[in-house]
């Protein structure tokens, strides 16, 4: 019976990751979002990458089985006609009586939540109702979903996309150089029994002290330091609303600093054997790379098994060579 509850649940999770896993998707959708983004921007003074990155925020918390949409921004329907509009009338005029957020992005004269152009001009106002600079957005992001993780995941994802002047950032890279001799099987969900007993949420991926550690994905890096359990280690918050862990590292690249863009193949590390202990333990397990995924749905983060992505990017790491 246990098992066959951790199967539906293993089954549930890969649905909720789903968006994660599939193939880059065709560039036109892409092209599209970006002109409206850039239209929008036009608009309101807001930068096109603000927009952006709320737009893949929203669309990674959504579950696969939702049709792709050119834009998932939502806006809660009590918050876009107003208080007292049950009839969900999209008259601006009547919006605005209302006391409603809808706004008419398009010029026609109705604000329509299923309209992708009214959606974003209404997202740039209910920013601008807070002021166009960074700060001023922070918080009206903060307002808007009520939760510090969001309002970071947003505000680190629109760094990305302002730095590579794209929202098609597909690339991937394998966490360990594959020049050097390394090997990792599916260890996620093994016993560990170190600082009490709990599961083993990651890969771990052997090699040699010293062997370069690469970032996998586009992403900022959130988090760098000692940990108890993982040595010294490196967090990146990705575009895609998913944190990677590296642990156990023998030291960081030089200039490695949190809040630092990343892209994929830019080295951050190199492997070691640090943790279980004080800053500065180290050796009491043979060098490795423990690499973790953690999926952030809006509400609440969970780990998940990155066996097969690291898999996949092994592959095209290998491709490229």
């Amino acid at each position: 019976m246990l098992f066959r509850i951790t199967i539906i649940w293993l089954i549930f999770m890969l649905l909720l990751i789903q968006p994660y896993t599939v193939q880059a998707e065709d560039e036109s959708i892409y092209d599209e979002r970006m002109a409206l983004f850039k239209k929008t921007e036009a608009l309101t003074q807001i930068p096109w990458y603000y927009l952006a990155a709320i737009d893949n925020f929203e669309r990674n918390i959504k579950s696969s089985d939702e049709p792709e949409q050119v834009i998932s921004i939502e806006i809660p329907p009590e918050l876009w006609f107003g208080p007292g509009n049950s009839s969900f009338l999209k008259d601006i005029a009547l919006i605005d009586t209302f006391n409603g957020k809808g706004k008419d992005g398009d010029g026609d004269g109705i604000a329509d939540p299923e309209n992708e152009e009214d959606v974003l001009y209404t997202m740039a106002m209910i920013l601008l109702e807070y002021g166009p600079d960074r700060d001023d957005i922070k918080i009206a992001l903060w307002n808007h979903y009520k939760r510090d993780l969001s309002v970071q995941t947003v505000m680190n994802t629109s760094k990305v996309f302002q730095t590579f002047g794209d929202i098609n950032l597909t690339d991937r890279d394998f966490p360990v150089s594959i020049e050097h001799n390394y090997s990792y099987r599916n260890t996620w969900g093994d016993r560990r029994g170190f600082g009490g007993l709990r599961i083993h949420e990651g890969t771990d991926i052997f090699a040699g002290y010293g062997v370069p550690v690469k970032s996998t994905t586009y992403g900022v890096i959130e988090m760098m330091g000692w940990n108890l359990y993982g040595g010294w280690r490196v967090g990146i918050r990705d575009i895609f609303n998913i944190y990677h862990y590296y642990a156990h590292m023998s030291g960081f690249s030089d200039d490695l600093k949190v809040g630092q863009v990343v892209k994929p193949g830019d080295v951050i590390g190199s492997v070691g054997s640090t943790g279980y202990g004080p800053p500065g333990t180290s050796g009491k397990f043979p060098p490795h790379l423990h690499y973790g995924m953690y999926k952030d749905n809006g509400y609440s983060e969970w780990s998940f098994d990155p066996y097969p992505y690291l898999v996949k990017w092994e592959r095209m790491a290998k491709d490229k060579n």
